[in-house]
This record gives C-alpha cells, structure tokens and sequence, in this order.
C-alpha cells in the first residue's frame, strides 16, 4: 500500500505550476493527504556581484516576497486549507531546486509535484531546469507536470479546481 501523507506543490506561478496544482489537490483529496503549496522567491542580494548597483535591495525584496505571498495566498481556497489541510510557504533562495529539496526534506514530505517548461536546446542550457535539479535530488518520489496536461485530465477535474 502507498502512504502518502505530505504533498508538495511547487510553483513558480505559470501554467504549467497551475497545472502541478490541479494534480497536487487531486491526489491530496485521493490520498487524504496534507498540501504544501511552495514558492520559491529569488534572493535579490544573493545575485548581487561588487559591479551590481541596486538601489535599496531591501525594499524590493520585501516587494518582491509580498507579491508572491499575496499570489500564493490567492492559490488556495478556504475549503482547500480545511479539507486538504493545504498551506502556502513561501522561501527566499537563489538556488530554486535546493530550496524546495530541503523543504520536502524537513517536512518529511512523500510526494514532490512540479511543473516543467520543457525547454530543450540552448534556452534549456542558458536557463537550466529547475524541476530537472529537484528530480535528481529529491529524497522522495517527483511528478513532473506539462503543461498542456496528458488527456485524462478530464475538463470536470479542471472545472471543479477552478472553481475552488
């Protein structure tokens, strides 16, 4: 039997981390289990260099982790927090994939759900893959989502989320 008692969510707020999400509240309802819902803020002062002149790397971080709370807070409903026990962390780091790998190791999570772009070629080279780091490092099962979802996600299954 698969117990699966901790559901991670990452999302970097695009499609195809709305589509993780449809799939993260799916399986938590199937499986009874809690849902962290997880994003990663960019660390502003972790991508500073002695050339960088930032006016106030303070104020626009703070800004920053305020939008994206404020954007994660609006991913999940009342009855999503009630039925599914589901929580919104928010984490700052320059390094995406080790922050959500640490997090599922400290919560002892079971199930890691991520979107992925798919990007191939250079821009999969300039721009690496957040999702590709997390499957290699994960210390429990990952399921990468594409965005536009496989066909057996039925349109009553997208029409229900939304509607949460």
């Amino acid at each position: 039997m698969i117990a699966i008692k901790n559901i991670l969510v990452a999302t970097d707020f695009s499609a195809p981390s709305d589509a993780a999400l449809i799939y993260g509240k799916d399986f938590a309802r199937t499986y009874g289990a809690a849902l962290h819902v997880l994003h990663v803020a960019d660390d502003l002062g972790g991508r500073m260099t002695p050339v960088t002149v930032m006016p106030d790397v303070g104020k626009l971080q703070m800004q920053l982790e305020a939008d994206a709370r404020q954007r994660l807070e609006g991913l999940l409903t009342a009855e999503d927090r009630k039925v599914l026990r589901a929580r919104s962390v928010l984490r700052t780091s320059s390094q995406t994939a080790e922050a959500i790998v640490s997090y599922a190791r400290d919560t002892l999570i079971d199930l890691i759900i991520v979107g992925t772009h798919g990007r191939t070629g250079l821009s999969h080279f300039f721009m690496g893959s957040v999702a590709q780091h997390v499957v290699r490092m994960a210390p429990c099962p990952v399921l990468t989502i594409r965005h536009p979802e496989r066909e057996f996600v039925r349109a009553d299954a997208l029409q229900k989320a939304a509607a949460r």
